[in-house]
């Protein structure tokens, strides 16, 4: 169902410049944050004609994006606490979650990972909002140099190095 509503869409948007549709297997993401603003309702009503034929699906929207998904109780908080699960890593304290997300659908990974203190969300915003997150970066370079902070980091940790003739840890 959800290949055929990527198909449906992609070609209800083919025309519209700026639309960019995504299959992520159990959703469809449309995005319009390229879109021109007279072109927002025929994206809204493309959607809108998903879910009149598909009643088994439901919409969310995010930062200038509309999702089509099932109707079931699952969001990017679950999908954490179930990557967790099953792999084994929801009661160890020798590993730390790092979620980083950018959009409103993310503040469901932030929840879950603040209240069992399982972990930490990082808030990717170049504006002050409200959020679950526990941290923020402005955009995606700083992103990019707090990944490669941890990888240095996390090398230094392996390995060790050298300072002033002592080893540390």
């Amino acid at each position: 169902m959800i290949d055929e509503v990527f198909r449906t869409l992609v070609e209800k948007t083919r025309g519209i410049e700026g639309a960019k549709v995504e299959n992520h297997k159990f959703c469809v993401s449309v995005h319009f944050r390229n879109v021109d603003e007279k072109n927002w309702q025929p994206i809204a009503q493309s959607v809108q004609d998903i879910l009149d034929k598909y009643p088994r699906l439901r919409r969310t929207h995010g930062r200038k994006v509309l999702e089509v998904r099932p109707m079931i109780d699952w969001n990017k908080g679950k999908a954490v606490e179930f990557l967790l699960e099953s792999l084994g890593l929801s009661n160890r304290d020798d590993v730390l979650p790092i979620y980083i997300g950018d959009d409103l659908s993310d503040e469901d990974a932030f929840k879950v990972l603040r209240e069992g203190n399982r972990g930490y969300g990082i808030l990717v915003s170049s504006r002050p909002k409200e959020t679950n997150a526990v941290y923020s970066l402005r955009d995606p370079n700083e992103v990019m140099k707090f990944l490669n902070s941890l990888v240095a980091w996390k090398k230094v940790e392996e390995g060790g190095c050298i300072l002033n003739n002592r080893r540390t840890i």
